[in-house]
């Protein structure tokens, strides 16, 4: 679907999709015998085929299976893969604290099993995506360590023409859930310290299982929710608990000045039929004062 702009801003440069937390299990077991988590990523991806959007990258920030099985990462393939295939768009994988790094590099990227992070740096036509892996294997919380952020340092030394996005599982952002506190990013500082200075416009994250931005290093953060299960954020935070509702993932539009996250949400529901193709065309057609004149002008 080629892009329209009527206003200020020319179309977007470069378009992402940005889904997280999948968690798929082996043999489509539900997740904690409640969520079909395979299911969830299915319905995700179909959402994503509805925009009509033809994205320049699919970007899965993390917790891709729940136990790190060769068998789930071959069905996450399964799924993926051909959505992937019509839309013409790489998908690019982020590791996850519920990843295991050498089932995860044998069943998706087809290398020998390695313990070595899963980094990666990703050229879209000028827009840089770069993959940290924030997982400690063992542990469910966040680091980035000391070779990881100097091979971050060399990478950014060089800016990209369009700027660079960093997309990692676990957020540099507070979270006002309790135990979200103990699976955090540490040594958040070292990581800001090598982004200061560079050409990284954007950071995308998962781990939290509901949207939420905000800014790390005067950098922004977005946070995708989960396609598996969410948080049901109604309920005090220390009482915060999963739900089957709310799945969602981001589109990411990157502009010359700026980049919009915007969240969709996973559901099919009616749909009003006033705008349209033909809509667009007709308005197309206009200069801009006839276009204000037929759609912004109210009736007396």
């Amino acid at each position: 679907m080629q892009s329209v702009s009527f206003g200020r801003h020319a179309p977007a440069l470069r378009t992402i999709v940005h889904l997280s937390d999948t968690h798929l299990l082996a043999g489509d077991r539900r997740l904690g015998g409640a969520y079909d988590s395979t299911g969830g990523a299915i319905a995700a991806l179909a959402a994503v085929e509805r925009t009509g959007i033809r994205p320049d990258a699919i970007v899965v920030t993390g917790d891709l299976t729940d136990l790190g099985e060769p068998e789930a990462y071959q069905r996450l393939r399964e799924i993926a893969e051909p959505v992937a295939d019509r839309l013409g768009a790489p998908l690019i994988w982020v590791a996850g604290n519920h990843d295991e790094r050498p089932a995860m590099r044998e069943g998706l990227f087809d290398e020998p099993g390695s313990l070595a992070p899963l980094t990666s740096v990703h050229d879209l036509d000028g827009l840089r995506v770069v993959v940290l892996d924030s997982t400690v294997p063992g542990w469910h919380h966040g680091d980035i360590d000391a070779a990881q952020r100097e091979w971050l340092r060399q990478v950014l030394a060089q800016p990209a023409p369009l700027g660079t996005i960093v997309a990692l599982h676990h957020p540099p952002l507070p979270s006002h859930i309790p135990f979200f506190d103990i699976l955090e990013l540490r040594d958040q500082d070292a990581l800001a310290e090598v982004l200061a200075g560079s050409d990284v416009r954007g950071i995308l994250a998962g781990h939290l299982h509901y949207s939420t931005s905000g800014t790390f290093a005067g950098i922004p953060v977005s946070v995708a929710s989960a396609t598996c299960y969410t948080m049901n954020l109604q309920r005090p935070p220390t009482e915060v608990n999963g739900m089957d509702a709310g799945q969602s993932f981001h589109l990411v539009h990157v502009y010359d000045d700026t980049i919009t996250h915007t969240v969709v949400p996973v559901v099919e529901a009616p749909t009003g039929d006033y705008f349209s193709a033909e809509w667009v065309e007709r308005m197309s057609r206009l200069s801009p004062d006839e276009r204000l004149e037929a759609f912004s002008r109210k009736p007396d």
